[in-house]
C-alpha cells in the first residue's frame, strides 16, 4: 500500500512541475500504471474487490445457516447460536470441512442485514412515558431493593422518579397521582410497557385489555394510554433512558434515609435539580422547556385517585385478618366479621361498613403478625392469665414507670395487681400516651398504687388540678400516720447544747 505523502509527490512533479510519466515511474520505483492510478485518485483508494467471494464449500450449507440465525429470533438472547457453535454443528452434523472465518462473515453479514433501523421521531408537548426500574436503597438502617416509578416527558426530558418497597398495583397508581401534582397537571398520553399491573390480556388484533384498576385510574384522569411493542424498549426510549439515569445518577451512590417518605423527598430535590440541564440538540434547559409541557397537561382532578388495592376479608379467631400472607390485627370485638381490608403502599386499613376500624404499617415481608396491643386488651382484661405471655404485648414498648407499677401492684394487691396494671394500660385506649405515662408518674410520686390513683391523677392533670386522694375510699392502700409536733420536744436539743 503507497502512502499519502507518495501520492502527492508523483501527482506534483506531473501535474505541477510537468515531468513525464515515465520519468517519475523510473524516479520512485513504480510502475506506469501506478503512475496513471495516482493521477487519476488523490488518496489511495484501497483495495476493492472486483467480484463477490465465492464460497464452494460453504454454499450447500448457507440455507441452513439462515434458518438457524432466524429460528433463534424466538430463543432467549443468551441461548442463541455464535458463529463458532455453528461452525461446530456443521463439521459434526453435516460433514463441512472449509474454515471457520467465512462462517463468521456469513453470521456476520446476516446480523446486519437482520438488525432493526430506527426512524428519529418527534416528541408533541403534553406526551409522557412511564416504566419501572429496580435499585439498592437503605431506608430505617436496612439495606433492600426498592422500585421506582419514573414518568418522563420527552418533549422536555423532565423527569419524575418515586420509589417504593415493592412494585404492586397501588404503587403503580400512587406514583401517577404523585406525578401528575408535580407537573402540575395530566399528560394528554402516556405510553407504557405491557406490565401486568396495566395489560390484563394482550388479543388477536394487538389491542390491549386493560385490568380494573387501571381502567379505573384512566376514567379518572382521562388520559390517553398507549402500549409499546412487547419486548421492544426502544418504543419507549426516553423513560428507558431515565431508569438508567435514575440508577447511575440520582441513586448512586446507594441512598441513605430514615423513612421511604424522606427518600423519595430527597429524589424530589435531584429531580428539580435535573431542569437546570440542557438536553442534546437545545439551547433551552429542561426547566424552561417543561413550559411548554405544562401548557399542554390536562387539569387535576378535583380529588386525587384513591390508589389502594380493595379486597374482602373475615376477621380469625385471634383477632386477625390476613392479607398478603401476613397477619394484621383487629379489634377483638369484631372478631368473626367479614371485613374490608384497603392496602394502601405504606399502610393498611380495615374497614367493617363504612367504620374503620384498624389501621397498621404495610409489612412487605412474609408470614409475619401486626399487632395494635389496644385492640386485644379487653380480651386480655377477661383472661389476665395471659398477661405475660400475650404476644400483641411483647412489642409493646412502655417506659419503665410501667414496669415498676407493675411489679408494685402485683407485691401488694397479688392477683388483683395484674387486674389493675390491664386497666391501667387500657387507658390508651381514651387518653394519649403521654398523657398515661404522666399520671402513671404521678401516682408513683405519690405512693397511691393503684388503678384508681392513676385513674384521679389522669382526670386531675387534664382538668388543669392537684391530685386529692381520699384514702376512705381507698382501704387497700397503706396508710400513713402524721403527727403534730410538740413544741417541748426542742427543750431536750436545748438541755444537750449546754455547756
Amino acid at each position: 500500500m503507497h502512502t499519502v505523502e507518495l501520492y502527492a509527490h508523483v501527482r506534483r512533479q506531473v501535474m505541477v512541475d510537468g515531468v513525464s510519466q515515465r520519468a517519475v515511474a523510473r524516479q520512485f520505483g513504480i510502475s506506469r500504471e501506478m503512475v496513471k492510478k495516482m493521477l487519476r485518485h488523490a488518496l489511495p483508494p484501497g483495495y476493492r474487490r472486483s467480484a463477490p467471494a465465492t464460497r464452494p464449500k460453504l454454499e450447500p450449507f448457507l440455507g441452513w445457516i439462515e434458518a438457524t440465525l432466524t429460528a433463534d429470533k424466538a430463543v432467549h438472547r443468551k441461548q442463541r447460536h455464535s458463529a463458532k457453535k455453528i461452525f461446530d454443528r456443521l463439521k459434526a452434523e453435516h460433514g463441512y470441512t472449509g474454515g471457520y472465518t467465512v462462517v463468521k462473515d456469513v453470521v456476520r453479514e446476516y446480523e446486519r442485514r437482520t438488525r432493526e433501523l430506527f426512524v428519529p421521531l418527534i416528541h408533541p408537548p403534553g406526551d409522557a412515558q412511564v416504566d419501572f426500574g429496580e435499585a439498592v436503597v437503605v431506608v430505617g438502617g436496612v439495606e433492600q431493593k426498592g422500585h421506582f416509578l419514573a414518568m418522563d416527558l420527552p418533549h422536555s426530558d423532565a423527569p419524575f422518579v418515586e420509589i417504593f418497597p415493592q412494585e404492586t398495583t397501588e404503587a403503580f397508581c400512587q406514583g401517577h397521582v404523585d406525578a401528575f401534582a408535580f407537573f402540575g397537571g395530566v399528560p394528554r398520553s402516556i405510553l407504557y410497557d405491557n406490565s401486568v399491573i396495566a395489560v390484563a390480556k394482550i388479543l388477536a388484533d394487538g389491542e390491549r385489555k386493560r385490568t380494573r384498576v387501571f381502567d379505573q385510574l384512566v376514567s379518572h384522569y382521562l388520559f390517553r394510554d398507549r402500549f409499546a411493542r412487547v419486548a421492544k424498549g426502544n418504543d419507549k426510549g426516553n423513560v428507558e433512558g431515565l431508569v438508567k439515569y435514575t440508577q447511575r445518577t440520582i441513586l448512586t451512590p446507594i441512598p441513605h434515609a430514615p423513612t421511604w417518605e424522606a427518600l423519595n423527598a430527597m429524589i424530589r430535590e435531584r429531580c428539580m435539580a435535573r431542569r437546570a440541564d440542557r438536553v442534546r440538540g437545545s439551547e433551552l434547559t429542561i426547566g424552561a422547556r417543561l413550559v411548554a409541557d405544562q401548557a399542554a397537561l390536562l387539569p387535576l382532578s378535583a380529588a386525587p385517585f384513591e390508589c389502594c388495592q380493595v379486597i374482602p376479608g373475615r376477621v380469625s379467631s385471634q383477632s386477625l385478618v390476613r392479607f398478603a400472607r401476613n397477619d394484621y390485627s383487629a379489634p377483638v370485638a369484631h372478631g368473626y366479621r367479614e371485613v374490608l381490608i384497603k392496602a394502601y403502599v405504606h399502610e393498611v386499613i380495615l374497614c367493617h361498613g363504612s367504620e374503620v376500624i384498624a389501621r397498621h404499617p404495610r409489612s412487605y415481608e412474609r408470614e409475619v403478625m401486626v399487632f395494635d396491643p389496644l385492640h386485644y386488651l379487653p380480651l386480655i382484661e377477661r383472661k389476665p392469665g395471659c398477661l405475660d405471655q400475650a404476644a400483641p404485648l411483647a412489642g409493646w414498648h412502655l417506659p419503665e414507670e410501667f414496669a415498676t407499677l407493675r411489679r408494685l401492684l402485683a407485691s401488694r394487691l397479688a392477683k388483683q395487681g395484674a387486674r389493675d396494671y390491664i386497666s391501667v394500660l387500657r387507658l390508651h385506649e381514651a387518653f394519649r400516651a403521654d398523657q398515661v405515662h404522666a399520671a402513671v408518674c404521678a401516682a408513683l410520686k405519690l405512693g397511691t398504687i393503684s388503678y384508681d390513683a392513676v385513674k384521679h391523677c389522669l382526670l386531675a392533670a387534664l382538668e388543669g388540678r392537684p391530685a386529692k386522694l381520699d384514702l376512705v375510699h381507698y382501704p387497700h392502700l397503706p396508710q400513713a400516720e402524721v403527727a403534730c409536733t410538740d413544741p417541748a420536744a426542742y427543750n431536750d436539743l436545748l438541755v444537750e447544747m449546754a455547756p
